[in-house]
């Protein structure tokens, strides 16, 4: 599941590393969350890189970008997507983020022109300060270890899921810190991250693919907000039991969403 590599830069003189796949067809574009990489969409490319050019960049502070620092506001990350767009050289056709990287879709899709665009269990708005040490304090078990010792205890913390999935974690926290993590709670005032009115103004086919209300990062009390927020070009798919990361532990199912929304 190796693809061809290349460093993309940054607006701000900074770097990422670009990862491509397939041969021919539509460009897809993979913006992943927080405590992945690019490495962690591998499942995806597996299915689709028969029909897609897919493409997958590392965010700052994750993945062989853990050491790219600066701020890590959501506009920054905008900015990065759209430096990674420019240099593809090619029309976007499908653009699909998952968590952090959905909220980075959902804003940035028309910055680049995506032809469409798909988000999974986007963060729609800042998340709780309790959400972020709970989060952190589980990175912590993995973070508190190097080398080959941290691999173990990732292959230990993920232990029965697929194996391209166990790939995909260990690339991406093998030399990654809480820091980046910190700053996307404490760069994003909540008054900067909302994006429910985004989705209300949405000019092109947008795809939410939604955990439902307890199991993913939008809170339960906005799930009626965000229903009638939703124009025509939006359509709106919740995985009941899926948890968060729902292409990977329901991936026949989001498929399944995914290949109806783009045959539609």
């Amino acid at each position: 599941m190796t693809g061809t590599s290349r460093i993309v830069r940054l607006n701000d003189g900074s770097a990422t590393t670009v990862e491509l796949w397939g041969a021919s067809g539509p460009v897809m574009l993979l913006v992943h969350g927080m405590s992945s990489s690019r490495r962690s969409w591998l499942r995806i490319v597996e299915r689709y890189a028969p029909t897609f050019r897919i493409a997958a960049y590392d965010q700052r502070g994750h993945g062989e970008s853990s050491a790219v620092g600066g701020p890590m506001t959501l506009a920054q990350c905008v900015d990065d997507l759209a430096s990674v767009a420019e240099q593809l050289d090619a029309p976007i056709d499908v653009l699909v983020g998952h968590s952090w990287g959905g909220a980075v879709a959902v804003a940035g899709g028309k910055r680049i022109d995506a032809r469409r665009v798909v988000a999974i269990d986007p963060m729609l708005h800042q998340l709780a300060d309790s959400w972020y040490a709970e989060f952190i304090e589980e990175l912590d078990e993995a973070f508190a270890f190097e080398g080959e010792e941290r691999e173990q205890r990732i292959r230990l913390a993920y232990a029965g899921d697929p194996e391209l999935d166990v790939v995909g974690k260990i690339h991406a926290l093998a030399t990654m810190t809480p820091a980046p993590i910190r700053a996307l709670q404490t760069d994003n005032p909540a008054p900067t991250w909302e994006l429910i009115p985004k989705v209300a103004q949405y000019d092109r086919p947008l795809l939410l693919a939604m955990a439902s209300p307890g199991e993913g990062v939008l809170e339960a009390s906005r799930y009626a907000e965000l229903l009638r927020a939703l124009p025509h070009v939006v359509r709106y798919v919740e995985f009941p039991g899926a948890g968060h990361s729902l292409h990977r532990s329901a991936l026949d199912e989001f498929s399944a969403a995914l290949d109806s929304f783009l045959a539609s």
